[in-house]
């Protein structure tokens, strides 16, 4: 079967799941209804290998990571993952030939023992165990998995290879020089690094009757800090588990997201921070 017919009826089987993943966007307010995936083919298109190192480059991938490649072709990020940056790996691809020729060219790169290919769904795919992500899917597609990919342990990093993931913006990207590339009239292909950030919306109690209350969307804060009789405005961002908000002055609060659980603070409150229970603070 043509490989761009097997991946469509992949994308197809994936519109059912979208209606469960939609909510695991409750953390993220100011978020439209989960998008579906039109009839559209996937192709399978090759990632040059300079686009390859530059997108495991910018996820910083290490030893200690293990990667994830959603519709992994002929397995070659995963592949490059493993011998270049000595990392783990999974690559997930619906083509059973594609599969096969990965593992080929993974014995041959002397990498099998680091590396697994699966002939598997990616909406299927269960991806708790990456520390790192990689696409090179559609818009759409991207746009499904969002709800997954919010989901994932703070701090896991994402990597698409040309397209967003709709209004939540990258925390960085980058533009590499691909003259051999087919698609778009541009020579060029943008590779965009988004880390999942915790979720941490909501009332958060202090030592000393001390508040904070945060906004977030995605990685972006807003917060007002009640402490001492005084109310205080911050902006900020999350990293990951790491949450830095910055006020008039100078003013900056930091902590560190462990569950139910702010650690720091500011100079005045170092103690743990809790999320609110349904009596608030009290």
């Amino acid at each position: 079967m043509h490989e761009a017919t097997t991946r469509l009826q992949a994308l197809s089987r994936g519109i059912g799941n979208l209606a469960t993943a939609a909510a695991l966007l409750a953390p993220f307010p100011g978020l439209g209804a989960t998008p579906t995936v039109p009839v559209e083919d996937v192709p399978f298109i090759t990632t040059p290998d300079h686009v390859t190192v530059a997108m495991l480059e910018l996820a910083g991938v290490g030893a200690q990571d293990h990667v994830i490649d959603l519709g992994s072709g002929d397995g070659r990020i995963v592949i490059t993952a493993a011998k270049r940056f000595g990392a783990s790996g999974l690559g997930v691809e619906i083509v059973p030939d594609l599969v096969a020729q990965s593992r080929v060219n993974a014995r041959r790169a002397g990498v099998a023992a680091r590396t697994r290919f699966e002939v598997q769904d990616l909406y299927a795919t269960d991806l708790s165990t990456a520390s790192v992500v990689t696409m090179y899917l559609l818009p759409e597609v991207n746009l499904a998995l969002r709800p997954r990919l919010l989901a994932l342990k703070p701090g896991t990093r994402l990597v698409s290879h040309d397209w967003a993931l709709g209004d939540w913006a990258p925390d960085r990207t980058l533009t590499v020089a691909v003259p051999e590339k087919t698609i778009g009239r541009e020579k060029l292909s943008r590779l965009h690094l988004w880390t999942v950030p915790a979720a941490v919306q909501g009332l958060w109690c202090g030592p000393a009757g001390a508040t904070l209350q945060l906004q977030q969307r995605y990685q972006v804060l807003s917060a007002l800090l009640t402490q001492g009789g005084l109310a205080r405005s911050y902006s900020g961002r999350l990293h990951g588990a790491a949450l830095e908000l910055l006020g008039e002055a100078g003013a900056r609060w930091q902590a560190t997201v462990d569950g139910e659980v702010l650690r720091g603070g500011d100079a005045t409150a170092t103690l743990p921070w809790r999320r609110a229970g349904a009596a608030g603070c009290g």
